[in-house]
């Protein structure tokens, strides 16, 4: 029996990662169950990993400093913002509703890349971006309301999480010459920081309530997801350092039928004629993002 292709461990790799950001929906869903609000279980997930990559960089003498380098700043802001939008909005709203609005991040990256990367759009990113947007009007446009806005919170957190992970992933382009451990630790550190930002302020404005005293049943679950997170971080660097962009972002898009499948098994999710045909649209863009001419050169999906 022959041994593993390094191909074939990458792609390995990417599909793992994509399992767990896929299923990690159940986690955090079970915490807030237990009475710990997604957003402290985001904030206690994310320093768990932090502190532990950080750790392991300083006995190694890896540890790099940031000075000088503000874009690890707003790349902390940026990823940090993704995490509290996606995390919180899987947890109290439908999956599969959620996952589609957040993979509307193809099609903000049309207009990201022209702002922060100074790309102008083809006519195909054009073509990318309006088919994303008609997928996005006939999920949101329902018989009850005039026009297609969100119906819920987590409408609004999946589309601000979407947007952020668009302008993520412009940022790691643009740092694409600094450390990776500096990369990954603000990624992480960012998780950590902005969701106890978020916390706060929405302790403050009464959005987030305190919730259940904590609790050791909390221990186990805060423990896989951060241990999940870590692996899946490191599955998709190897991955993605092996295959090409266009390749890592096919593989990735398995994400969606691994939430879509998961939370409709367990209940967590309906199919909805309109979200079927407006996810469709979506998935569409999203796929001529990775095989539409120009793919090879760079991705920032």
């Amino acid at each position: 029996m022959g041994a593993i292709s390094p191909k074939s461990l990458s792609v390995a790799g990417l599909l793992f990662n994509a399992f767990v950001w896929g299923v990690c929906w159940w986690p955090f869903k079970q915490l807030e169950a237990q009475g710990l609000h997604p957003l402290w279980a985001t904030a206690l997930v994310y320093a768990f990993v932090f502190l532990s990559i950080a750790l392991w960089l300083w006995r190694s003498g890896q540890l790099q400093s940031w000075r000088g380098q503000p874009g690890l700043w707003l790349l902390l802001l940026a990823s940090g913002l993704t995490n509290v939008g996606f995390n919180w909005a899987v947890t109290v709203g439908d999956v599969v509703r959620v996952v589609l609005l957040f993979y509307l991040m193809p099609a903000w990256s049309v207009l990201v890349a022209w702002w922060l990367l100074g790309e102008k759009p083809t006519p195909m990113a054009l073509l990318r971006l309006l088919l994303a947007l008609a997928g996005l009007f006939i999920v949101l446009k329902t018989p009850e309301i005039p026009w297609p806005v969100p119906e819920s919170l987590a409408d609004g957190l999946a589309l601000m999480g979407g947007l952020t992970f668009a302008i993520t992933n412009a940022l790691l382009l643009k740092l694409k010459d600094t450390p990776s451990s500096s990369r990954t630790l603000a990624m992480f550190g960012g998780g950590a920081v902005m969701a106890t930002l978020a916390a706060v302020v929405g302790l403050t404005t009464g959005v987030v309530a305190i919730g259940a005293a904590p609790t050791w049943t909390w221990l186990p679950l805060v423990a896989l997801l951060g241990i999940s997170f870590l692996l899946g971080n490191l599955a998709l660097q190897y991955g993605a350092a092996r295959l090409a962009a266009h390749t890592t972002a096919l593989v990735m898009l398995s994400e969606l039928l691994f939430a879509s499948v998961s939370s409709v098994l367990l209940g967590a999710s309906q199919w909805e004629t309109r979200t079927l045909v407006g996810g469709a649209l979506i998935l569409l863009a999203a796929l001529l993002s990775i095989v539409g001419p120009g793919h090879q050169k760079k991705s920032i999906i």
